[in-house]
C-alpha cells in the first residue's frame, strides 16, 4: 500500500534550532545522519529545549536561531545563524550572550541520546492541512512541528492518518525501512516564535483539543540508506 511521497526532508543539527532543509539524506539507525547530533548543553548536563525534564532545560528563544552543517563538511561541529539568518563567528559565546547564561555550550552526543524520544519523526501533509484550517489567520507549516520527513498523501487523505500507521513498517525509496512506533506527545515549542511564525499558544490547545496533544508518528529505522525528496513512502508490513 502506497502512503504518499516524501515532499520535504529536514535535519536539525543542533537540538531545539531551526534545521536544515535537504534534497537527499543517508539515514542509519539513528534516525537522519547528524540530526540532533548536537545540543545546547547546561552545567547540570541538561539539554536545551522547549519544556522542564531531567533531561531538558527550557531555553526560549533557541527556535529563533537556525543550525545547519557546513557544506562538504558533515558532521564537523555544525554553524549557528543568528534570527536574521547569519552565521555566528563562536556558537557556544554567542549563545552565552543570546541566553544570557555563562553556564551554556554546544555539545555533541555523547552517551546520553539528545532525542526527546524516538529518531525519526514523520508528518503528513493531510493533517497539517487540518492544522492550517484549525488555525485559520494563524501562520503554520511543518517548522512549528520539527518532523524529519513531510510526506505528501493522497486526496482525500484524513487529518491524523499518522494514527493508521503506527505498528506498520514502511520502505522509502528503494533502500530505507521504517517501523513506526507511537506518536509525538507536543508541548509549549509548537506554539513559539521562529522565523516567519509569531508565538501563539493556540497551536497547543489546537492539538490538545483535537488530538490529546499528539502529532505525527515517530519511527525506528529498520534498514539503513539513502533517501531524497520524491521518494515513495510504501508499506511493506501492516
Amino acid at each position: 500500500m502506497r502512503l504518499g511521497t516524501i515532499e520535504r526532508i529536514w535535519r536539525y543539527p543542533i537540538k531545539s534550532t531551526g534545521g536544515e532543509r535537504l534534497a537527499s539524506v543517508d539515514v542509519d539507525e539513528r534516525g537522519v545522519l547528524g540530526d540532533r547530533l548536537y545540543a545546547v548543553r547546561d552545567a547540570e548536563g541538561r539539554f536545551g529545549s522547549g519544556k522542564n525534564t531531567r533531561r531538558f532545560r527550557r531555553m526560549p528563544g533557541l527556535l529563533r536561531l537556525r543550525s545547519r552543517y557546513p557544506e562538504a563538511q558533515l558532521l564537523a561541529e555544525p554553524e549557528l545563524l543568528d534570527p536574521h539568518g547569519v552565521p555566528v563567528a563562536d556558537a557556544t559565546a554567542y549563545l552565552r550572550r543570546y541566553l544570557q547564561r555563562q553556564d551554556v555550550e554546544v555539545a555533541r552526543e555523547g552517551s546520553v541520546s539528545h532525542f526527546d524520544q524516538l529518531p525519526l519523526s514523520v508528518l503528513s501533509t493531510a493533517t497539517l492541512d487540518w492544522m492550517h484550517t484549525a488555525l485559520a489567520g494563524i501562520p503554520v507549516d511543518e517548522r512549528r512541528f520539527r518532523p524529519n520527513l513531510l510526506i505528501r498523501t493522497p486526496p482525500g487523505t484524513p487529518a491524523f492518518v499518522e494514527d493508521q500507521w503506527l505498528g506498520s513498517t514502511v520502505r522509502i525509496g528503494t533502500a530505507v525501512g521504517v517501523t513506526f512506533v507511537r506518536s509525538s506527545e507536543r508541548c509549549v515549542m509548537v506554539g513559539e516564535s521562529q522565523q516567519e511564525l509569531p508565538h501563539s499558544p493556540l497551536v497547543l490547545k489546537t492539538i490538545a483539543r483535537a488530538h490529546d496533544m499528539r502529532l505525527d508518528a515517530l519511527g525506528t529505522v529498520a534498514e539503513p540508506g539513502t533517501i531524497g525528496v520524491g521518494d515513495v513512502v510504501t508499506v511493506i508490513r501492516p
